[in-house]
């Protein structure tokens, strides 16, 4: 008599994975986000006529933006009650040679994974990061210039409208570059949504990185 031969299909181990962010960064992410996303599409109702014409109620428009502006820095103020946010922060603030071998790889366009080392951030994410924080101070600064107007003499009304509008339009632009570049890295926005990320793609995209 033969013994009996199980054909059951055996299910492959699930990839081994590596946590990447806290539940309190994941929600700084998302709320901050949030927070910008409405900065954007209430400045182009305001500056937009196509899309003012679609809202109308400019006042309402105007509120809106002025309070999502105001909030925008607390979340990262709240979030530094987390330890892994703030030792994120230092990493995000600490540069290395390794960072400039990235950069000069990243000006060649070499998308090769070996020319482009990098830890926990690379340096991309780093000059990102740098850049949108001065920025959004600086909005922040130049917000509530124009907000309380019968604060400051007119020139520096002027000044700040002038810069607030030139830098929204740019801050725009570089919010776009930053969403590309999440939607063409799935595993990227996995890491974000859920906390964790393949090793695989860590050893690959974040070769100096020891989680």
């Amino acid at each position: 008599m033969h013994p009996r031969v199980d054909d059951t299909p055996t299910l492959a181990a699930p990839a081994p994975r590596v946590r990447r962010f806290s539940h309190a960064e994941r929600w700084v992410h998302r709320v901050t986000a949030l927070l910008m996303g409405i900065c954007v599409a209430t400045a182009a109702c305001l500056y937009l006529p196509m899309f003012a014409e679609l809202v109308g109620r400019r006042e309402l428009v105007v509120r809106i933006h002025e309070w999502a502006g105001l909030m925008l820095p607390v979340p990262v103020l709240a979030g530094l009650v987390s330890r892994a946010f703030r030792a994120d922060l230092g990493r995000l603030n600490r540069w290395g040679p390794h960072d400039r071998t990235w950069l000069r790889a990243a000006l060649r366009r070499d998308r090769r994974p070996s020319s482009r080392p990098a830890a926990k951030f690379n340096a991309g994410q780093k000059t990102y990061a740098a850049w949108i924080a001065g920025a959004t101070l600086v909005m922040l600064a130049t917000g509530l210039l124009m907000w309380f107007t019968h604060l400051t003499p007119l020139m520096w009304r002027t000044s700040a409208t002038f810069v607030h509008d030139w830098l929204a339009l740019t801050i725009g632009v570089v919010l776009a570059g930053h969403i590309g570049m999440a939607l063409g890295d799935p595993e990227a926005r996995r890491g974000l949504r859920t906390g964790s990320v393949s090793r695989e793609w860590a050893e690959r995209e974040h070769p100096l990185w020891r989680p």
